[in-house]
């Protein structure tokens, strides 16, 4: 039998990962009973004390045992963590020697959604592929620059450690384990009960681009501006420069340093920023949108656009706006 330790942090977590991790491994063990075999999983929760209140002690979690109790397990399923990253792995750095006993001793890691930064934390990621809510990518990548980031993975497999992408993407990975451990007809018996999409690997058309503006350098900012008000148009990084008074080379080099975009790069996520927002809102057709945002070239929109998003634009279209929704 398989044994399964799922983490209850301390501070800000989202209740949704820790039961979501219960049920779905829990029904594992009901399908398999039902059929006349033994349970395949001993399910765990495990803190770090008795009883943990969340979402200010409106819930709270009585977890099973605690993680000087445990000295051996098969699975580590590490939750979702919310709030300032540094501070919830600060409240939680008691977990972290005991993350990495447990993988040493032959343990696999799979973090949920923005529990990434607390396995991060172990060290155990670095090198390593690894996702996380796409909000968080910034801090993410600031914060741990040894690990392999791929913020438009919904889930990263590697020696044994797996991460996955954001909110409930999470209940892909764990169908995922599912797979991996009773094979495809269970994980397929879970999705199903469950109402979850199978093999789904990509969270980039859920991101929202934020415009990256936390930076302190008002000339790139100024830049920034005039590109949200102008991205209708073909720019031109020359104009750019000039309009700041820059060479082309120092305002290069300033604009990736303060955005982590080449100005060209910033320029097509704003372009389909602007396009996502037409094709939920409006009942304008592809060719239409691709005008409005500058775009002349129809292969060359269609590829940017799914470069960004994981989709064709006709796909992200027909999945979110709101008019054929409603014609369907």
């Amino acid at each position: 039998m398989k044994h399964i330790s799922i983490i209850v942090p301390e501070g800000p977590v989202v209740l949704s990962s820790v039961v979501g991790a219960f049920k779905l491994f829990g029904q594992v063990n009901n399908f398999l009973v039902d059929h006349g075999s033994p349970p395949d999983y001993e399910i765990q929760l495990v803190g770090l004390k008795d009883e943990t209140e969340l979402y200010d002690g409106l819930f709270s979690i009585r977890p099973n045992t605690t993680i000087d109790k445990v000295s051996k397990t098969d699975l580590v399923i590490v939750t979702t963590i919310m709030g300032d990253m540094p501070s919830s792995i600060s409240m939680n750095n008691a977990f972290i020697p005991w993350i990495q006993s447990m993988h040493r001793n032959g343990a696999e890691v799979a973090s949920l959604c923005m529990g990434t930064f607390l396995l991060a934390a172990t060290g155990l990621l670095d090198s390593k592929k690894a996702t996380t809510h796409w909000i968080g990518k910034e801090a993410f990548k600031e914060m741990f620059p040894a690990v392999n980031f791929q913020p438009e993975r919904i889930i990263t497999d590697e020696h044994g450690l797996y991460t996955s992408g954001g909110a409930y993407s999470f209940l892909n990975l764990l169908v995922y384990l599912i797979e991996k451990y009773n094979g495809r007809d269970m994980a397929i018996a879970i999705s199903k009960l469950f109402e979850i999409d199978l093999d789904r690997y990509n969270q980039s058309e859920f991101m929202i681009f934020d415009t990256q503006k936390s930076h302190g350098d008002q000339t790139i900012r100024k830049v920034q501006q005039y590109i949200e008000e102008h991205f209708s148009r073909t720019l031109f990084i020359d104009e750019l420069a000039g309009y700041v008074s820059l060479s082309k080379r120092n305002f290069i080099r300033r604009f990736k340093n303060a955005t982590q975009n080449t100005p060209h790069e910033y320029i097509q996520r704003v372009k389909v920023e602007a396009a996502k927002k037409s094709f939920e809102r409006t009942n304008q057709n592809v060719n239409e949108v691709m005008m409005e945002v500058g775009y002349v070239d129809n292969k060359a929109f269609r590829s940017v656009f799914k470069k960004f998003t994981g989709c064709s634009p006709t796909e992200y279209r027909f999945k979110y706006n709101s008019y054929l929704a409603k014609a369907v």
